[in-house]
C-alpha cells in the first residue's frame, strides 16, 4: 500500500504530537497485545508481564524508537528497517501475526490519548503505514 503526500504529512504532522509519549505508547500498546491477544505472549516466556514492568517499558521503547525511526524515513522503510526484519524472522521467529496485531493495539492506544487529533484521515494514514511497516518487516520471512 503506497503512502500517499497526505499519508506522509499525516503520519508526519501525528507523530511528531507524540513528544516525549512515544515509549510510554509503544509500552502500552505492547501490554494492550499482550492481555487482549493472549497467544502472543508465547514468543516472550521470559517477560514480566505485570502492567508497568521494565521488560514491557523497554521493548515498548524500542517499539516507539524503530517507529520513530521509520517515520523519519516514510520513502526508504525497507532500507530503515531491514535489521529489523532480520531480528525478528532469523532471530526471535515471532509470528508475523504479531505485528498486525500490536499495530491494532498501537491505534487503540493512541485514539485513546490523542482523541482530538485521530481524525479518520488521520486514522486512515497512520493504519496505512503501520501496515507498511508490518509488511517491511516481515518480508524476511519468505
Amino acid at each position: 500500500m503506497v503512502l500517499s503526500a497526505e499519508d506522509k504529512t499525516n503520519v508526519k504532522t501525528f507523530w511528531g504530537k507524540l513528544g516525549a509519549h512515544t515509549a510510554e505508547y509503544g509500552s502500552e500498546a505492547l501490554e494492550r497485545m499482550f492481555n487482549a491477544f493472549p497467544a502472543t505472549k508465547t514468543y516472550f516466556p521470559h517477560f514480566d508481564m505485570s502492567h508497568g514492568s521494565d521488560q514491557i517499558k523497554a521493548h515498548g521503547k524500542k517499539v516507539a524508537e524503530a517507529l520513530t525511526r521509520a517515520v523519519g524515513h516514510l520513502d526508504d522503510l525497507p532500507g530503515t528497517l531491514s535489521d529489523l526484519s532480520d531480528l525478528h524472522a532469523h532471530r526471535l521467529r515471532v509470528d508475523p501475526i504479531n505485528f498486525k496485531l500490536l499495530s491494532h493495539c498501537l491505534l487503540v492506544t493512541l485514539s485513546n490519548h490523542l482523541p482530538d487529533d485521530f481524525t479518520p484521515p488521520v486514522h486512515a494514514s497512520l493504519d496505512k503505514f503501520l501496515s507498511n511497516v508490518s509488511t517491511v518487516l516481515t518480508s524476511k520471512y519468505r
